[in-house]
């Protein structure tokens, strides 16, 4: 049987992008359906400064309000799905091209989906500065990279392809992330529930007469 396939837009600096990967996770798991799964850019701030912003002032100046209470609800959803977030314990937001330029070249590998996970975990669980090359290929080791491919993986070329593909995520009307695209066909935007990948698994897996 052909495994389902599934496209997954984020950003690696997007708090609901990781929570949302890992219920797709969970789905998969508890549903048994097999998946591949493609990896796709999208940049919440394409105009970042190399050394980041305060994720806190941004998002102060961009919509106000109590920022401790946009980043409790955030992180109860994320406690939810098994992540012990601590928003405050990552308080800067860097750009990531150079984690998605990595992400694009371990489809190659095979390691693309686990990559991502474990960039994901590198930025909010490890605090660590996922534009730093030296960090991008030390993660990249534990994933078929040796320290040389990774930094070739994330040159000047490999940049521009992948900003040229973010721009294309947005061209295609996808204006916020996580995004989802299950058999090319059935989308779900946002960090679900659950059930509602399972949901989404299994109408994609069910077969043509039966839709």
């Amino acid at each position: 049987m052909t495994a389902l396939s599934i496209d997954l837009v984020t950003d690696i600096v997007c708090p609901w992008c990781f929570i949302g990967l890992t219920r797709l996770d969970r789905a998969l798991q508890e549903s048994g359906i097999e998946a591949e799964i493609r990896h796709h850019p999208y940049f919440l701030d394409p105009d970042l400064p190399e050394d980041g912003v305060d994720v806190a002032e941004r998002l102060k100046a961009k919509y106000g309000g109590d920022i401790g209470a946009m980043f409790a609800r955030v992180e109860a959803e994320a406690k939810k799905s098994g992540i012990a977030l601590d928003l405050s314990r990552q308080p800067r937001q860097r750009p990531t091209d150079r984690a998605h330029a990595l992400i694009a070249a371990a489809e190659a590998k095979g390691t693309q989906h686990a990559l991502a996970r474990a960039l994901f975990e590198t930025h909010f669980m490890e605090h660590r500065n996922i534009a730093d090359p030296e960090v991008l290929a030390e993660v990249g080791a534990r994933f078929g990279f040796t320290k040389d491919e990774a930094l070739a993986a994330i040159d000047t070329p490999a940049l521009a392809r992948v900003r040229e593909a973010a721009a294309g995520m947005a061209q295609m009307g996808i204006g916020g992330v996580p995004f989802f695209v299950f058999d090319r066909r059935l989308a779900l935007s946002g960090a679900q529930a659950e059930e509602t990948f399972i949901d989404a698994l299994r109408q994609a897996t069910e077969p043509a007469a039966a839709r």
